[in-house]
């Protein structure tokens, strides 16, 4: 009996926590596991996880058609199936699950990934690729839940649902998965070559989310350009009781509502005379009062998903919908303080009430004073009960809502304690009392015209208590006469006079830009633009992408140029208006519109149902493809129609008027309706495409830059200056790539001239820094930083030093104040837009003079997940590539030279990161209102300060190297504004030894 194999079961959770939570609920009845790295093992279990989604769709290699290749030649790619792919960040977990799945003591395996679409995916992808050429073969069951505490697990191993039963789920999710595939693999190709057929390379990337989510950007900016501010007037008057004075507003108590005019309101007068009319009739004039008393209530928001808490967080700390996500993920994986967040519910399973009152207690009892007092109150006064609000199981999907796990955190970042807060307070507040308010709607009538004034007093606070608002702080500012204020009594029959009356002067505003809270609302509401019922209905609870995507959607956009994030607005570029100008013009708008989704999302829902067969859908989305790609193929005229710009700056041949068309600005002769002189250029040279204001500040100067977001034909992204010159055989101007020219004075002997400029630093390589008193200084020269030794000058006109560090790497533009940290301490900070020229992924370094190698060099930040150790101990981190030179490919012999770099060089950095009151410097009292008291190594206090500048907003809209100081940093400062080029001198002069 010993040698007896017992048969196990698989589970496989779709993230390690759940994978905990399913071994915990299961002990009791399948008896002790065993911890391994990546899974439990009991007598009949096996319990694993993925990290998320392990593995995705590709097309076949015959059907793959690599960048800088694509045309209309190979397209439509509808593949007749899809290979499968390693997400290459979690392939050590699919290999671990994969062994597990083919062990021949597991005969079963259950599907515990999320309950949803794209759990059910996630699992069928890994099923499949783990079975290779032929199924895997081993019976599948499917674990359902909606709620994780450990008697709900238990229920759920009691009712697994069959593979059958599960076959319409996973066919919606892999025709949502191949579908999006399709049409964004397709509608971006066909994109780029109509836009590249003038030459070059222009990718244009679209999508069945990212392009409805940019043309909800795109139209609100149009109606601002279009927008025209009318004058308006209102009349505010100030009425005299008895028992003082109230403010009011004129109204008209007839108005309704004009459908074709949002800017007609009951309070406003379109006439100065007819204001000042009412003003003069009405002042000194004896008044009647009437009013209106009623109590109302407001209850507590719900809940937050995902969503909502990014809005909340955009809208009261400007946290990017990226950055909150990452926060709350940390807060759930790192300090396994919150619940998953990537959730679009804002309700809890019905079974939580005991869990909710937990957590409760763990809040009264914790450390927390500005939230224990609270918990203890809904405790003690039993707040916390069943209700549907809160509790409903229809209303939970894949995840419940984001609520406080029953672990008190701590150790916390700021912006961690914040969201945090955010989190529980809400979290109380939707089982305390609704807030109690009296709200009194007073009408005051003179000569027939009436005034409105609001008086909204909260009588009882409730939830509100939770936020610091009690009753006496509750009036608000109350000058317009029609906001929440305590009124004054009036008598009944009692006459009042106004005095002043007078009208007030305003003009109609242009709707607001979209910030990152407004955006996520539209694109979580984006049915509510969809005019048919039944897609609208389909989208009710989808909306553009899901709350995990929404972040990545608009990072995409902002990554791929569409959009401009200046402080908290998003701003559209040209290239996303070009993309908008051509999805119209080619009559491929449904692209852009949120009905694709609603109509995939009905279609994708009865197929949920069994309504709907898989290849039948598969079929409408490849002839949709197909439809797509031909009229771009097929399109045969010169320029695309849209609304298309007058340049103010003339022609630099002739003098003529420059307009621009859908792919040139061209010139138009002097009256702008001429052949012209013949200078015109594109307006997307090397894929990127011109702002208005750059091209006219390009016409005006001959020159801009640089530049980054350019491609090679190959596909590869590249920085350069541009210049306008003339070219004397064409007899015009045209337009070139300056990529500098550093070597012309050495080649020539011409001597070059730094008096002009100030020196950033000693050359690290034979200057002060090496230890040479009289050694070189380090400039700016053509697209480099370069020793003044290493150039002709009239100091030294034969170079004896060849420092030279670029001044744009990989991608990365190195800034002049990261080039002078360098040269004072040895290394930049950590820099995070750094691009692979091998794999083209982006990766954070820090850039750090390695005297050794004779040359500035990659350094990476420590790992957060120790190396292995061998033999011969820790490896050094490889140092790849010399920043001088980091376009190049460096040699075989100094690559394996940087590898076996000795340990002992790498000890240095973090040993400056332990900062104690012996080795660190004292913050002066105003320094340390910002960063804090405790000793600081000098190299922080900058990471610090900019932390600080970050978080808050700091960064000058309209010149991102311009900081505005706030309270705390004008005591720093000395005076409101400051570049980033004086911080370290300033924050030096607060430091003491």
């Amino acid at each position: 009996m010993k040698d007896a194999v017992l048969n196990k079961t698989l589970v496989i959770a779709e993230k390690p926590s759940v994978a905990q939570d399913i071994v915990r609920a299961l002990t009791p009845t399948a008896g002790k596991f065993e911890k391994h790295d990546e899974y439990f093992e009991s007598d009949s279990y096996v319990v694993s996880s993925a990290v998320g989604h392990l593995v995705e769709i590709q097309a076949p290699e015959e059907y793959d058609v690599k960048r800088g290749k694509w045309s209309f030649a190979n397209l439509p790619v509808i593949p007749p199936h899809f290979d499968l792919k390693p997400v290459d960040k979690t392939k050590t977990r699919l290999n671990a699950v994969v062994k597990l799945a083919k062990r021949k003591d597991v005969d079963k395996i259950i599907n515990a990934c999320d309950a949803g679409r794209e759990g059910e995916l996630i699992f069928r992808l890994i099923e499949q690729y783990a079975g290779g050429a032929k199924p895997l073969g081993k019976p599948v069951s499917r674990l359902w839940l909606q709620s994780m505490t450990p008697q709900a697990i238990r229920d759920g191993f009691g009712a697994l649902r069959t593979n059958a039963q599960m076959q319409p789920l996973a066919d919606a999710a892999r025709c949502r998965s191949e579908a999006d595939w399709l049409v964004g693999i397709n509608g971006t190709r066909a994109m780029t070559a109509f836009n590249s057929r003038d030459g070059g390379f222009f990718l244009t990337t679209v999508g069945r989310v990212q392009t409805p989510t940019l043309s909800v950007v795109v139209e609100r900016e149009e109606q601002i350009r279009k927008f025209i501010s009318r004058d308006y007037w209102e009349v505010h008057a100030t009425f005299a009781a008895q028992a003082g004075e109230y403010p009011a507003k004129w109204f008209n108590p007839q108005w309704k509502k004009n459908p074709d005019d949002a800017e007609l309101k009951a309070d406003r007068v379109w006439s100065q005379r007819e204001a000042q009319q009412i003003a003069d009739a009405v002042r000194g004039q004896p008044a009647t009062v009437t009013e209106e008393s009623k109590p109302t209530t407001q209850a507590s928001p719900l809940l937050f998903d995902l969503t909502s808490l990014q809005r909340e967080a955009n809208g009261k700390f400007g946290y990017s919908a990226k950055t909150t996500l990452s926060i709350a993920q940390s807060l759930y994986e790192r300090h396994k303080a919150l619940t998953y967040p990537r959730t679009d519910s804002r309700n809890l399973p019905e079974d939580y009430v005991p869990v909710v009152k937990s957590t409760f207690e763990m809040l009264a009892d914790s450390g927390m004073r500005h939230l224990a007092p609270h918990a203890l109150t809904a405790l003690n006064n039993n707040y916390i009960k069943p209700t549907k609000r809160v509790f409903d199981n229809a209303k939970v999907s894949d995840h419940f809502a984001i609520i406080p796990t029953l672990q008190a955190p701590s150790g916390l970042s700021e912006a961690e304690q914040k969201v945090y807060d955010l989190v529980v307070r809400r979290f109380m507040a939707v089982f305390f009392p609704s807030a109690e308010y009296q709200v009194t709607t007073r009408i005051t009538k003179a000569l027939e015209h009436s005034f409105k004034t609001e008086g909204k007093v909260l009588v009882k606070p409730g939830w509100l208590a939770i936020y610091g608002k009690e009753a006496a702080e509750e009036v608000a500012d109350a000058k317009e006469g029609d906001k929440g204020q305590n009124l004054v009594p009036v008598q009944p029959n009692e006459k009042v006079h106004g005095n002043p009356v007078d009208p007030k002067g305003l003009k109609t505003k242009p709707p607001a830009r979209y910030s990152e809270a407004t955006l996520l609302g539209a694109m979580e509401g984006a049915g509510k633009t969809v005019e048919d019922d039944e897609l609208r209905e389909a989208m009710q609870e989808k909306g553009l992408g899901t709350p995990a995507t929404r972040s990545s959607i608009i990072e995409g956009l902002i990554a791929e140029k569409y959009m401009l994030r200046e402080g908290r607005e998003l701003i559209p570029t040209a290239k996303a208006f070009q993309l908008m100008t051509l999805l119209r013009g080619l009559g491929v708008e449904e692209l852009s519109k949120a009905e694709l989704t609603g109509e995939w999302e009905y279609k994708l829902a009865q197929m949920e149902q069994g309504k709907l067969r898989r290849e039948t859908f598969m079929a409408e989305i490849a002839s949709m493809t197909e439809r797509m790609v031909k009229k771009a193929k097929e399109y045969d005229r010169d320029t695309i129609p849209g609304d298309y710009a007058t340049l103010a700056a003339p022609c630099p041949n002739c003098g003529g008027i420059i307009k621009e068309n859908y792919r040139r600005y061209t010139c138009t002769g002097k009256t702008g309706a001429e052949e012209g002189c013949g200078f015109s250029f594109g307006k997307s040279p090397a894929g990127r495409t011109f702002e208005p204001a750059e091209v006219e500040q390009f016409l005006r100067d001959k020159h801009i830059g640089p530049l980054d977001g350019f491609r090679s034909k190959a596909g590869w992204p590249f920085t350069a200056e541009m210049v306008i010159k003339f070219d004397e055989e064409a007899k015009n101007y045209k337009l070139e790539f300056d990529f500098g020219d550093d070597k012309a004075g050495e080649e020539s002997g011409e001597l070059i001239d730094f008096s002009a400029q100030e020196t950033l630093g000693p050359c690290p390589k034979c200057g002060a820094g090496a230890g040479d008193a009289g050694g070189g200084s380090v400039y700016e020269h053509g697209k480099n930083y370069v020793c003044d030794r290493s150039v002709p000058t009239h100091a030294h006109p034969t170079p004896s030093c060849d420092f030279k560090s670029g001044q744009v790497i990989l991608q990365q533009p190195i800034e002049r104040a990261q080039m002078q940290k360098l040269l004072a301490t040895g290394k930049t900070d950590l820099l995070d837009k750094f691009v692979s020229m091998r794999t083209r992924r982006a990766f954070k370094a820090m850039l750090a003079w390695d005297a050794e190698a004779g040359k500035v060099n990659f350094e990476f930040a420590p790992s957060k997940f120790p190396p292995r150790k061998t033999a011969a101990g820790r490896p050094a981190p490889a140092a790849k590539a010399a920043a001088g030179a980091a376009a190049k490919k460096a040699p075989a012999k100094k690559a394996a030279a940087a590898k076996k770099a000795p340990a002992t060089k790498v000890a240095k950095p973090k040993a400056e990161r332990k900062t104690t009151a012996a080795s660190g410097m004292t913050p002066s009292a105003e320094l340390a209102a910002v960063i804090g008291s405790e000793p600081v190594a000098r190299t922080q206090v900058i990471k610090k300060l900019w932390d600080y500048i970050k978080a808050n907003g700091l960064q000058d809209a309209t010149n991102k190297r311009a900081i505005n100081a706030d309270a705390k940093l004008l005591a720093v400062f000395g005076k409101p504004q400051v570049t980033m080029f004086e911080l370290a001198g300033i924050a030096g002069k607060h430091l003491k030894a």
